[in-house]
């Protein structure tokens, strides 16, 4: 009996505990949301950790339970939002699909993810300058190396005589330049939908790089 009344107790413990973790973790999600809406709107710099605790709507003190600095919050959006964007780059090279329709497959991505994440993205976008080392190289280098293999999917599909021979690094450039502009969008009043912006971006940037016989 003893041993039973042990188990019952062990288990319940367990189940607190998991819960508690899941609630913390809840917390952490909502704090990093919104703290990316706040670093877009004012950016990192100009954002309090007080500023953040009153859009949470908790205390200051409370939010330090959650995480431990400002630049600790940076830090989780811009690398979350890297794992994201390199977990999918490394699934479309790993496909057996045409150039042309990686190219597709990772404009769409960018595209939707621009849309659905916009807060996230933009600021690991625009307000990763502001990591500390050695995050800041980790990132660069990670920006770097993304670049990279998205040049080399064009390159390859320049071999393979799907893309008209252009300088890939610079199409890159102009590709995710023209996604970030997706920025506008957001702020349009007048706005074609989602799937529309979407679809007509990806025709106008696929057009200009396939090779036409």
């Amino acid at each position: 009996m003893i041993i039973v009344i042990r188990a019952l107790l062990a288990g319940l413990l367990s189940l607190g505990m998991a819960k508690s973790q899941r609630k913390k973790a809840s917390k952490k999600g909502l704090i990093l949301h919104k703290a990316s809406a706040m670093f877009r709107e004012k950016g990192f710099a100009a954002t309090s950790m007080r500023d953040l605790a009153e859009s949470v709507g908790i205390e200051a003190a409370s939010l330090y339970n959650h995480i431990r600095s400002k630049n600790e919050i940076l830090e989780a959006i811009c690398f979350d939002v890297a794992n994201i964007f390199n977990t999918n780059i490394e699934a479309v090279e790993a496909s057996n699909q045409k150039s042309i329709t990686k190219i597709d497959n990772l404009l769409r991505f960018h595209i939707r993810q621009m849309i659905e994440n916009y807060e996230e993205v933009y600021v690991s976008d625009r307000e990763w300058k502001h990591l500390e080392e050695p995050y800041l190289s980790n990132f660069q280098t990670q920006r770097r190396n993304y670049r990279k293999k998205f040049a080399a999917i064009i390159e390859d599909g320049i071999a393979r005589n799907e893309i008209r021979k252009i300088d890939a690094p610079t199409a890159v450039l102009i590709i995710l330049h023209a996604i970030s502009g997706i920025e506008s969008w957001h702020r349009s009043k007048a706005k074609i939908n989602a799937e529309e912006l979407e679809n007509n971006m990806v025709m106008i940037m696929i057009d200009g790089l396939r090779k036409h016989s």
